[in-house]
């Protein structure tokens, strides 16, 4: 890849899980790459300073979303982002019932019960809690807290027909409102960022999300490009139908898949236009 874009690559190696719990892994990515702005740095590598992207998949595109709200906002960073890409990323723990939880919530490799287990591990949460968020009763109309996100959920406006189909929301009257007072990490735009304020994504770089049919995550994806688009960032929606979560890592044989190979190719091809 790095030959392909004639590009240098940076894998930030950030702490995980156990040894670590949510924020740091951000603070991790924040202060690797403010390191690696500094001009000394980048003329050490012979790095454009106006062409500086970001990107992640899964967890990853998580961290570079976050990131790149962080940035935008910092008023001290002399060089800023040009283009951010997430590949199938992770983006909201509130809702886990959009369309493609429930289309996919049985799908292989990140099945839903994973999804959450996941989360609640990021959170060095309880996982008594899973059953409960897996039916959304961390985010129901009695939890105070979740209200005025909600509408940065509402994936019966964000996401078109062809993707809503005939699924209905699952939105709880009544829940267990201890799940956030236990774990507000939950409604944190940092773990979070498609709940973001609309101010914050306006100042966000170029984007390119790639999301796949058979991901319980799609529809995080698909709603972070409809609120870019929204706030005025210009963003490429790339949706591969025979996609699947992780579809990307298998392009050698002998797990070379069409796929992967396609969403792979996709991916570089966007950056080496863009960035």
């Amino acid at each position: 890849m790095a030959e392909e874009l004639n590009a240098v690559i940076v894998s930030i190696e950030y702490r995980l899980v156990p040894k670590v719990y949510f924020p740091e892994q951000i603070h991790d990515v924040v202060r690797a790459t403010k390191y690696f702005l500094q001009p000394e740095v980048l003329h050490k590598y012979s790095v454009d300073p106006g062409r500086v992207g970001i990107s992640g998949d899964s967890a990853g595109g998580n961290l570079a979303a976050a990131l790149g709200q962080q940035f935008s906002q910092d008023t001290n960073l002399k060089n800023k982002l040009k283009v951010q890409a997430l590949i199938y990323p992770v983006l909201q723990a509130l809702d886990f019932n959009t369309p493609s939880y429930q289309q996919n919530m049985n799908t292989p490799i990140l099945p839903r019960y994973v999804m959450v287990k996941y989360w609640v591990d990021y959170f060095n949460g309880n996982y008594d809690f899973v059953q409960a968020m897996i039916v959304n009763n961390h985010t129901s109309l009695d939890v105070d807290e979740a209200s005025s996100l909600r509408a940065r959920l509402n994936w019966t406006s964000l996401l078109p027909t062809s993707i809503t189909k005939n699924y209905k929301p699952v939105m709880q009257t009544t829940g267990n409102s201890r799940i956030v007072q236990e774990i507000p990490q939950l409604l944190d735009a940092r773990s979070a960022p498609l709940i973001a304020d609309q101010e914050v994504l306006q100042h966000l770089p170029k984007t390119y999300i790639l999301t796949c049919e058979h991901d319980v995550l799609r529809d995080d994806g698909i709603m972070y490009a409809k609120r870019l688009e929204s706030a005025g960032v210009e963003v490429t929606l790339d949706h591969f139908e025979d996609g699947f979560h992780g579809c990307m890592i298998f392009t050698s044989w002998p797990t070379n898949f069409s796929v992967g190979i396609r969403t792979r190719n996709s991916y570089i091809k966007w950056l080496d236009q863009n960035l």
